[in-house]
């Protein structure tokens, strides 16, 4: 049964010595926002997170497979929707009942095609088009960044060529000292019943992985990133409620001193508990 409430949200975390989102147009340097100085992350980086978080925890469980993986081309994951549900494949008439009948198939197998939606409709088993009932926003951090590029030593070559020159040889790295990035992302009950049926136990281990998405995603180029905050606010209805700019308005955010951060405690997070009629405020983490 797809879910009866409308949700927004709010998710506090930071980094310590870490570069949490490079950007390849940079040399991989942190994302940072030009005019202010503000650092940011993809929506797409985070869904990653939480996509790997399913797997690693639903691996081999009926409904929770992961479409947006480097595992098989998509379009062989298409393929297999019609074949599994005796479709004709390869069809190039394809009729709109055989391309609901595939969508509604890789809506019920895939967590995050139900959750985040997908664009399916490539290749000749096309299965369509979802509009995902979760999305999130960038990350945005609570304070200017700066990145440190900072120099390493390599001792071991990658050819022989470059061994003439020496034991060991010279490397950069990017790292922020520290940052406090909050993002903000929603879940629309409206278009959960017209279209991927998510259910509770879906939102319930949205929330799961989101407090738990950098636990097994611990790497040196990422440093230190701990998911601080977690907050919910859910309506009492489909529709909602209240606008849910109003809601993430009741969430802000200041600096203890004026000194540059270097620690979660540094800020202090104002939360505004009263709430709209029919909104729940949740605190999950």
């Amino acid at each position: 049964m797809a879910i009866e409430n409308r949700y927004d949200f709010v998710m506090f975390f930071d980094v310590e010595n870490g570069n949490p989102n490079g950007d390849p147009d940079a040399g991989n340097a942190p994302r940072v926002d030009a005019e202010t100085g503000y650092g940011y992350i993809t929506d797409v980086c985070l869904k990653r997170k939480i996509r790997n978080y399913i797997e690693l925890c639903k691996e081999g469980e009926p409904g929770y497979q992961i479409l947006i993986k480097p595992d098989r081309s998509l379009n062989a994951k298409f393929t297999e929707a019609y074949t599994v549900k005796g479709l004709k494949t390869k069809n190039k008439g394809k009729n709109a009942d055989d391309v609901k009948t595939a969508r509604e198939y890789m809506c019920q197998n895939y967590y995050d095609v139900r959750m985040f939606g997908a664009v399916m409709s490539t290749g000749d088993d096309p299965c369509g088009i979802v509009r995902g009932p979760v999305q999130i926003n960038f990350a945005r951090s609570q304070s200017e960044i700066y990145n440190q590029e900072v120099t390493i030593t390599r001792q071991a070559r990658t050819t022989e060529e470059r061994t003439e020159t020496g034991e060991t040889e010279m490397g950069k790295k990017n790292v922020i000292p520290y940052a406090l990035y909050r993002a903000e992302g929603y879940i629309s009950a409206a278009l959960a019943n017209k279209i991927t049926d998510i259910s509770e136990k879906d939102v319930e281990l949205l929330w799961t992985a989101i407090i738990n998405m950098f636990e097994h995603d611990h790497s040196a180029a990422r440093g230190k990133m701990c998911m601080r905050k977690l907050y919910v606010f859910k309506h009492d209805n489909v529709l909602g409620n209240s606008p849910s700019h109003i809601l993430f308005d009741k969430i802000t955010v200041n600096l203890k001193e004026e000194k540059i951060p270097r620690k979660f405690t540094d800020y202090e997070i104002h939360v505004d508990k009263t709430m709209p009629e029919g909104v729940e405020f949740i605190e999950k983490l």
